[in-house]
Parts: structure tokens; sequence; C-alpha cells
């Protein structure tokens, strides 16, 4: 997934993809730099400003392509330029842009068992959990507790807004010989028998650390699509169920949806023609657009 672009600090933010085998950490021990990282780079040299990597020697998939936010605020009391990410191991992060200092993790989904908290330096308390030959039940699961769909933040609500999905899977550890021009995975997923995922619309509160709302979505838990926070106050996202939805950005109250009758893989955006505003949306081989009163 591409990155995100400070102009002010000339610093681009560029998430990075999981270690391979994916379940099988024998054949790549230590932490495995720099993968699940996020880099702060150079973009005229390409030169390494500095590295924050969010899962240590990964045995979940647990990629960092998930979109850094680059938020310039107040935090605990101090003006700073932060980087927001909520990963797709199951915390939200907050970051020092400038320096790459860990600031905080936050926990967002109930179904996490891989680690029990993140330490002050913003590494991972592991449990221990990981995939096995006759097959481990893990959260979040394959397809993380989010992913690479876009969130967004909202600089009069100061809040961070992004679609969270509550789901395990069982992992199970499928060893294999690396082959040149193979694909190398040692990796297989498949459902929990009796359990079923819930997406969850989160609104993160900056100042609080406290999540201000949550919007569960019915439906089967598919969700790819992202959020669309606007001045005016609304947050428009796609639904589960093939909606393109609107809620109150301070509140999380559903205010105005739209089935578009196909599943929304994109995110949403706004324009203007002729001073008028129009938001629009991907869905399936369609673009939906609308006018705003």
């Amino acid at each position: 997934m591409p990155g995100t672009y400070d102009p002010g600090l000339n610093s681009l933010y560029w998430g990075t993809s999981n270690p391979c085998p994916d379940f099988d950490g024998s054949v790549r021990p230590g932490d495995d730099l720099y993968t699940d990282c996020v880099l702060a780079l150079d973009p005229d040299t390409g030169r390494l400003k500095w590295h924050f990597q969010f899962t240590p020697h990964d045995l979940f998939d647990y990629d960092a392509a998930e979109t850094p936010v680059l938020v310039d605020d107040f935090y605990e009391g101090q003006p700073r330029r932060l980087l927001l990410e909520a990963n797709r191991n199951g915390f939200l992060y907050v970051l020092d842009r400038v320096t790459g200092k860990f600031l905080s993790a936050t926990r967002f989904v109930t179904s996490l068992n891989w680690a029990s908290g993140i330490d002050v330096v913003g590494r991972p308390i592991v449990t221990g959990v990981q995939p096995s030959l006759q097959g481990t039940r893990i959260c979040p699961g394959l397809d993380g507790a989010t992913n690479w769909y876009s969130p967004s933040f909202n600089p009069a609500t100061h809040l961070f807004y992004f679609m969270a999905l509550e789901e395990c899977d069982i992992y199970t550890l499928k060893p294999e010989t690396y082959s040149p021009g193979r694909s190398y995975y040692a990796t297989g997923t498949r459902r929990v028998p009796g359990e079923y995922g819930q997406n969850i619309l989160l609104a993160y509160n900056l100042e609080n650390r406290q999540f201000q709302w949550k919007y569960p979505q019915i439906g089967d838990a598919d969700d790819w699509a992202g959020t669309m926070t606007t001045a005016g106050g609304l947050v428009f996202f796609g639904d589960p169920s093939g909606s393109f939805e609107a809620v109150d950005a301070r509140t999380g109250k559903p205010l105005w949806h739209f089935n578009t009758g196909q599943r929304i893989h994109a995110s949403p955006m706004s324009f203007e023609v002729d001073g008028k505003q129009y938001v629009a949306v991907a869905a399936g081989s369609d673009l939906f657009a609308f006018s705003l009163p």
C-alpha cells in the first residue's frame, strides 16, 4: 500500500509487509527487521530516518500495510506532530512522527490473545500463543483486527475513525522447504467452528485515549471499505451489507444510508463542482455519487 507524505518534514512514512514463511518462525530467528514496520524515509535519497516495528518476529501475518495518519495536535498538553496507526495486530499506536518515539498503544478489539499488552517502549508482551501442527485458535484472525482500508481523523472532534474486525481463526503450521521461484508460506487457516466475526466502526479520542463511540455492523463481517470524515461533522463509510452510510462524527448516530447492492472495497471521497459538494464511492463495478444539501 502507498505511504503517507509530510511536506513539512519532507518525510515519507511507509508500511512494510510480514516476514515469510508466515507462520514458521523457526527458520527466521530474531525480530526480522524491517518487517511489520512503519519506515520514515527521506523521499529524495531513500535514507531511513527511523523505524518502528509493531509486531517483531511476526507469526500471524500481521503486516503493517495499514495507512499511517499524520496529525498535528496537542498530546498530553504539548503540541506534537503525531502519527496514528490502527494496526492489523489489534492495537492502535500513537508515535511522534519526527523522532519515531513510541507514545502509546491502545487495544481496540476484544478478541486478542497473541499478546497481553504493549510495554513502555512499544514492544508487544507476547503470550506464547502460536500456530501449531494441530491448529491453534488465534485472535485477531488472518484478516487482521483492521486492514489496508483507509481510516480518517477529524481535527474538530479530535477523533480517529476506522473499521475494526472482531474475529479469530485456527492457524495451522505447515512446514515447508524454501525453493527459489515458489511461494513460501507455511500457512493454513480455517474458521473457528461456531464463531462469527463482526465489523465495528470505531471512534478513538486522541485526548483521553479512549473510544468515544462504537457502531457495530450487521452482516457477514467482510467489510473492506474505508472511512472519510468531513468538516460538516459526518463520517462516510461502506458497511458489510453493501450500503454507503453516513453517521454523526461526534456521536456515531446513523444519519443516512444507500444500499449499492454490491461489495464496497474502496474509500469514500468528496469533491466540489460549481460550488456544490458531492461524495462518491466505488462499489463493485460502479461509481456512486451523491450531492450534499
